[in-house]
């Protein structure tokens, strides 16, 4: 049944990673530019739903490489399956994780989070947890969620406070989902995912300094390293609950 479960899971991962790489290519553009309508080519792109594949160019993929991402998800859900179990929380991390995903790639490629994503993931997350919360058999608490989303997403914004060219808005706004996903399972697991993902952020920005490819005062994206941190967290505390 756990193998099922795990296969069934990395499946799910993998059919819907397919669509991240259109609407993150449609949304990675600077932040005062509108969201991207066309192929690298000058090609109206349609709709937001779908493979990135550009008829007009032969059915050319554009974006970030679509086996990559697909294979990315398709992991992050099967491990989160792995490690949750038949849970009913389990429905929210497999829901929640594509649009981890996307962000991650999306401000890797432009270092922007966008608000229509961020937030929207703060929201789903409450909400999908409330759900969990009424469900039999779940191993997490949605009060702690809540108070989780709302102490990550304050320490965040103070530290933009005190430095707002080492931690950007976004950050502090993709927090709110964060600290939601890694509360429902305790102060603990907020801590360790929080920790973590400093950690990653830290020794990604020490490598670039050490390969001569960025400076002390150079930007980063945080983001990605955010949710990754988020994740590991997320898998401790699945599998200890």
């Amino acid at each position: 049944m756990d193998l099922l479960l795990i296969i069934g899971a990395a499946l799910w991962g993998g059919a819907v990673g397919l669509l991240v790489p259109r609407p993150a290519h449609r949304f990675s553009v600077a932040p005062d530019e509108p969201w991207q309508t066309r192929c690298p080519e000058g090609h109206l792109i349609g709709g937001w739903v779908g493979l990135a594949r550009c008829r007009d160019c032969g059915g050319r993929m554009y974006g970030p490489s679509t086996p990559l991402v697909a294979l990315a998800t398709a992991l992050v859900c099967g491990v989160l399956a792995a490690a949750t179990g038949t849970r009913p929380e389990l429905v929210v991390w497999l829901l929640l994780a594509p649009l981890g995903v996307l962000l991650a790639v999306v401000d890797f490629t432009v270092q922007r989070l966008p608000d229509v994503l961020t937030l929207p993931l703060a929201g789903a997350a409450l909400i999908l947890l409330a759900g969990a919360a009424a469900a039999p058999e779940h191993a997490g608490n949605w009060l702690t969620a809540l108070y989780g989303s709302l102490a990550l997403g304050g320490g965040y914004f103070l530290l933009f406070l005190i430095n707002p060219n080492g931690m950007g808005f976004g950050d502090v706004k993709l927090s709110l989902g964060l600290g939601a996903v890694l509360g429902w399972y305790g102060w603990g697991v907020l801590l360790l995912g929080t920790f973590a993902g400093f950690l990653f952020g830290g020794l990604y920005g020490l490598g670039l300094v050490i390969a001569r490819r960025a400076g002390r005062k150079t930007s980063i994206p945080f983001g990605p390293f955010l949710i990754t941190g988020a994740f590991v967290g997320l898998l401790v505390g699945a599998y200890a609950a």
